[in-house]
């Protein structure tokens, strides 16, 4: 029985714990902060209660394994699942709406082809096919595999099989999920579909490789799903269990540095507390709080992948409303941008860093009385893409404010009476998420992604330093709740199994 360490109680550093406590170690977690989930937190007002991280769940499979192979309770004994449907309305920049069914190709393809015509279900359609098959060349080695030693095939090779394009007496292929979209979707309310995958994700598909279409098929190939009670139920069901696991929790924890031991990791050493002995570290922090618990250790070795310091961030506006949620109303509804280039000039462009005025928003309205104090109100959250990075001083909490109400006024195309209906807001910045998370500029990680000669992708979970692994949004694989799931499994999985461990079979 080893005597592991985890420092974060984040999801991915639980599903790591928790695993490798049924394997029989003894495990402790150390948070800095007095609560569990990470970024999964929740704010409660006036009888309203909000997720303040992610909305929805994707790719459930990825926790029900995890409460499979943790306990006889399995994940739907634990929390309630329900599929969402519509998986979601969007409202594009003409006006025209669409609703498209959950995990259903030709529903979707009816929806589209009723909707918006010209054989743009077919067309869409068309294009999951080649997503399913860019997802069956990368799920294993981006999702279910350490990170390989040769990490160079996924970074060169595109998975995504674009189809040819005559373009200027020449044929190219698309490399970019702007030119999927433009070659061979070929209309704009299904580029501003496809898009905003990435965009959502803080990515500028005018750069991100085609094989973001895994992002879009992910959700119709697994459907979309809400957690009972909001996403926090999924982090306490997670907290829970580890806990029946026997694993220990200390809050207000905060780690100084990991401690080095004959060339291996050692134990930590806490900022108000004794020194804690450990046979392995895991980590589930961000690169900047990495670098100074290993105090200028080198993590990583020549030509592996380098930690990715850049990412994008989010404001979430909170909205309690008086009156009921109407009946029929759509769980998630997108409000596409009026300008679409214009929203990726303000993010990604070369005057990056800015705001788009009417950018793309995401509005959860969840049909749930327990995140309401009656049914005459209504809780809301709006979402949206924002530069990581700043600070939170005055100036910036009034830019945020102001961009809050470029928020409210979008929703209001998807919900009209919003404004007479508001009792209060609450805005959630870049700032509030760097005081949750400890990520600088509030960053939010995208997942790992192949092609674009390795720019998204994420370290490998082993460091060079023998005992020491990461976990969560930002080593392999990358962000998203799926994805900090599968990270706990790895790092569970190169410690019980050692460096020979590869994947999940």
């Amino acid at each position: 029985m080893a005597r592991i360490a985890v420092i974060g109680a984040g999801m991915g550093a639980m599903a790591a714990a928790a695993r490798l406590a049924v394997a029989g170690h003894r495990v402790a977690v150390y948070e800095r902060t007095e609560t569990y989930g990470g970024a999964v937190r929740r704010f409660e007002r006036d009888g309203f209660g909000f997720d303040t991280g992610p909305g929805l769940l994707p790719l459930p499979a990825v926790y029900r394994d995890l409460f499979l192979k943790t306990g006889k309770e399995p994940l739907e004994a634990c929390v309630e699942l329900v599929q969402v449907d519509p998986s979601a309305r969007h409202i594009f920049a003409d006006g025209i709406e669409v609703s498209l069914p959950n995990a259903s190709r030709a529903g979707v393809v009816a929806a589209l082809d009723e909707t918006l015509g010209g054989g743009t279900g077919g067309r869409w359609g068309d294009f999951l096919v080649r997503a399913r098959e860019a997802w069956d060349r990368t799920r294993r080695p981006l999702l279910e595999e350490p990170l390989w030693p040769n990490w160079q095939v996924l970074a060169e090779r595109e998975p995504y099989p674009s189809v040819p394009h005559k373009r200027l007496l020449r044929t190219r292929r698309a490399g970019t999920l702007a030119e999927v979209g433009a070659w061979e979707l070929r209309d704009p309310r299904l580029v501003a579909l496809l898009e905003s995958h990435a965009v959502a994700y803080g990515l500028d598909p005018r750069e991100t490789p085609a094989s973001a279409a895994v992002l879009p098929y992910l959700e119709h190939a697994f459907g979309t799903w809400y957690v009972r009670g909001g996403i926090r139920e999924l982090a306490r069901a997670v907290y829970e269990r580890c806990v029946a696991r026997k694993v220990e929790f200390s809050f207000g924890a905060e780690v100084a540095g990991v401690l080095e031991k004959d060339g291996r990791a050692g134990g930590l050493e806490l900022a108000e507390g004794p020194v804690v002995e450990a046979d392995f570290v895991v980590c589930g922090v961000a690169p900047g709080v990495l670098d100074r618990l290993v105090r200028g250790t080198a993590l990583r070795g020549e030509g592996e992948v380098a930690p990715r310091r850049t990412a994008a961030s989010r404001l979430t506006v909170q909205l309690a409303l008086r009156g009921g949620r109407p009946e029929g109303t759509a769980h998630r509804t997108v409000v596409h941008a009026p300008d679409r280039e214009a929203e990726l000039d303000a993010l990604f462009g070369t005057a990056a860093g800015g705001m788009a005025e009417r950018p793309t928003v995401t509005v959860l309205r969840p049909d749930d009385p327990a995140l309401v104090p009656d049914a005459g109100h209504e809780a809301i959250t709006l979402t949206s893409t924002v530069p990581a990075g700043a600070e939170g001083s005055r100036a910036a909490a009034e830019l945020f404010d102001r961009q809050a109400e470029h928020l409210i006024s979008a929703a209001e195309r998807a919900v009209p009476d919003l404004r007479d209906r508001l009792l209060w807001q609450e805005v959630r910045t870049p700032a509030d998420i760097a005081e949750t998370t400890a990520a600088e500029g509030g960053a939010v990680p995208a997942p790992a992604l192949a092609a674009a000669d390795g720019r998204l992708l994420y370290p490998s979970n082993s460091t060079a330093v023998s005992g020491l692994f990461t976990v969560g949004g930002w080593s392999h694989p990358g962000g998203g709740l799926p994805h900090a799931g599968m990270s706990g499994a790895l790092v569970a999985g190169l410690i019980v199994e050692g460096p020979e461990f590869r994947g999940s079979q």
